[in-house]
Parts: structure tokens; C-alpha cells; sequence
């Protein structure tokens, strides 16, 4: 099976590249914006050129990683590199016969429920707080049209934190609190989840949470194993000390209570 990554540079990128290329079922290839000191990781713009699209010639299935991944990241960034840049891809996957696309999705797609307590499944309302998190629900619903329309089969993982620092350890380092610490992910878990993804069998389309077994979170992992046959070995529960309690409150008194006092003092407003 012929796996070709974007973004096969990155952090995330070089991991599972190296990953896979050294298990003799794969044969792996790259694409990335920089060069990279490998052979078969050629240097590609999906956002400027589609001079890469002869690369995708023999492909089987393409992991997309590449785009802008900061939840930070300008509409105008969010636009070129992640929806744009999608959409020329699922385009391109379709009309050279790649069997599937593994897109590189997020968990920022359900930012607006950080502070509530419902669970977190693909039949959860979407509820993007930014660009980002915009750009990501775009790409997995052109990639259900594209698995609707055109036969590419399309599996979105909305991958937990996996971080770049601190061997991705978890911990009180990590940002957001519980939630973030609850969101997190494991390389291993990280690696074995996307390769479930791409040997998964009879998967039009799906949209699935990819964390590690973190006690007490709110991403349901089950929809994740009846799919692809991923269950996680690895997990943390969130370390939450008085001032990550204090701020929590805050933070949920401002979310809920402000405004709703607001329109009840205030109804014609």
C-alpha cells in the first residue's frame, strides 16, 4: 500500500512518516513546503501549485497533515492553506484514483463546548470559536461531499493535543486546563490511530475523535473503535490544582451566567 504524507516534515509529519516506512506493508512518500533531507519527501506548495499532483500517481491513500495548525492562525491563512488547499486536494485524490483521504482534523471544531458537560461525539452540533476551527469543519464537509459525490473515502480525526515540548508529557504545563489536559494524546496512540485510519475497511466518510484513555474526558472514543478498529493504550487523568479550579469557574460564570443575566435584565436589547 502506497501512503503518501503532506506535511511530511513536520513534527507530526517526520513521525508517522518514519513510522510507517519502516513497517514493509507501506510504501511511504512526502510532501511538504521546505526541503527535507529524505529522498521521497518532495518539496510542495498545495496552496500556490499544482505541479505535486504527479506525485500522487500510484497512491493508495494520502494522510493530510499539512496546513496552518495554530488555533491562533488569520482568517486569510485559515483560507489559502487549510480550506483551499483541502479542496485542491480531495480534487485532485479523486482524479488519480487515490482510495482515500486521512485528513488531519480538530478538536477545535467543538471549541464552544469547553465549558459545558455534554458529550463530545460526530453527532455533537459543530461550534468553531475561531478561523481555525472554521477551516477545519470546512474541510470535513467537503470531505463528505467528495465521499458522497466522487467515491473518495474520506475518515476526518479530530486529533487530541499532541505537543511538540515536554516528550508530550502531560501535565499542569499544558494550556486550557482540564480540557486541554484531557485532549491529550499520545505519539504512540497518535501513530497506531492513524494507522487504523488508513488500513480501516468499508468507510465511505467519518468523523472521529482521536485522544488517548484520559479518565473523566468528554471525547467519546467509542464511535472511534467501532469505525477503525482504534482503541487507545495510553492515558492521564488532568492534574488540576486550586487556581485551574479558580479560573474554571470564572471562565464558566462569563460563558453562561453573564449573558443570560444580561438578557434577562435586558430583553429588548
Amino acid at each position: 500500500m502506497h501512503v503518501l504524507i503532506t506535511g511530511a516534515g513536520g513534527h507530526l509529519g517526520r513521525m508517522l512518516f518514519d513510522y510507517l516506512e519502516a513497517d514493509a506493508q507501506f510504501t511511504v512518500s512526502g510532501l511538504d513546503m521546505r526541503p527535507v533531507d529524505h529522498p521521497n519527501i518532495h518539496v510542495a506548495n498545495l496552496a500556490t501549485s499544482e505541479e505535486w499532483t504527479n506525485h500522487l500517481d500510484g497512491v493508495d491513500v494520502i494522510v493530510h497533515l499539512a496546513g496552518d495548525r495554530e488555533p491562533t492562525a488569520s482568517w486569510a491563512s485559515s483560507v489559502k492553506n487549510n480550506m483551499d488547499a483541502t479542496l485542491t486536494l480531495y480534487h485532485h485524490a479523486a482524479n488519480k484514483g487515490v482510495s482515500r483521504v486521512v485528513l488531519a482534523s480538530s478538536n477545535w471544531i467543538h471549541g464552544d463546548k469547553r465549558f459545558g458537560d455534554d458529550l463530545l461525539s460526530r453527532a455533537t452540533p459543530p461550534g468553531p470559536v475561531n478561523a481555525y476551527g472554521m477551516s477545519k469543519l470546512f474541510c470535513e464537509r467537503t470531505g463528505a461531499y467528495f465521499a458522497e459525490c466522487h467515491g473518495l473515502s474520506v475518515i476526518c480525526l479530530r486529533i487530541g493535543w499532541t505537543q511538540w515540548t515536554h516528550d508530550n508529557q502531560p501535565g499542569l504545563h499544558m494550556a486550557m486546563g482540564r480540557w486541554g489536559q484531557e485532549m491529550w494524546l499520545s505519539d504512540r496512540d497518535f501513530l497506531d490511530g492513524v494507522k487504523s485510519a488508513i488500513k480501516a475497511k468499508d468507510v465511505n466518510f467519518a468523523a472521529l475523535n482521536l485522544m488517548s484513555n484520559n479518565p473523566g474526558m468528554r471525547w467519546d472514543m467509542q464511535e472511534t473503535s467501532d469505525t477503525i478498529g482504534f482503541a487507545p493504550q495510553d492515558g492521564s487523568e488532568a492534574t488540576v490544582n486550586l487556581k485551574l479550579k479558580v479560573q474554571a469557574q470564572l471562565k464558566k460564570l462569563i460563558v453562561f451566567s453573564l449573558p443570560r443575566w444580561f438578557e434577562r435584565r435586558f430583553p429588548s436589547w
